[in-house]
């Protein structure tokens, strides 16, 4: 049976290059994504559940401690890395959870070369990272509608002032 801890998986070259090669000899179409998924909210989950539809394994890219505090406040994240690697390895659409320390998934990107790439309809495919490697090497790039006021942020703030 799968655990959390199973589909966890550390991130080294050999794992990821381990898991791609095994998943491409099985003909499986790779949808990847990535995020920081700090509050895990409904949103969140929409999205997953419609990335997954996309293909036949999901793998979903989390920005370690040090990266989200690269690019969001220095408060941020509130849970810590493995906990919220290990409840997004929990999600039913989720097949792997693979943390990164880089500010971008780009070098996750170009190792695993999925054949879809999703990221939320709130960004242009033009600011996409990866897309444009994605789209050189034969894949696609799929930007998900996400559902009005559904974000970290708004839940934050919504604790903020009660």
């Amino acid at each position: 049976m799968e655990t959390p801890d199973n589909v966890y998986l550390k991130y080294t070259p050999e794992s990821i290059n381990d898991l791609i090669k095994r998943l491409r000899g099985e003909g499986k179409k790779i949808v990847f994504t990535n995020g920081v998924f700090d509050i895990l909210h409904y949103g969140h989950v929409d999205y997953l559940f419609k990335a997954r539809t996309l293909g036949d394994i999901l793998i979903v890219g989390v920005n370690s401690d040090l990266s989200v505090k690269k690019f969001k406040t220095s408060n941020r994240p509130y849970q810590g890395e493995h906990d919220r690697a290990l409840i997004l390895a929990a999600l039913r659409p989720v097949d792997y959870v693979i943390m990164f320390s880089e500010e971008t998934p780009q070098k996750m990107i170009e190792m695993i070369k999925p054949d879809i790439l999703v990221k939320g309809a709130d960004y242009k495919e033009s600011e996409i990272v990866g897309a444009d490697f994605v789209k050189l090497h034969g894949g696609t790039v799929r930007r998900i509608d996400l559902i009005e006021g559904r974000s970290t942020t708004g839940i934050i703030q919504k604790i903020k002032d009660s």
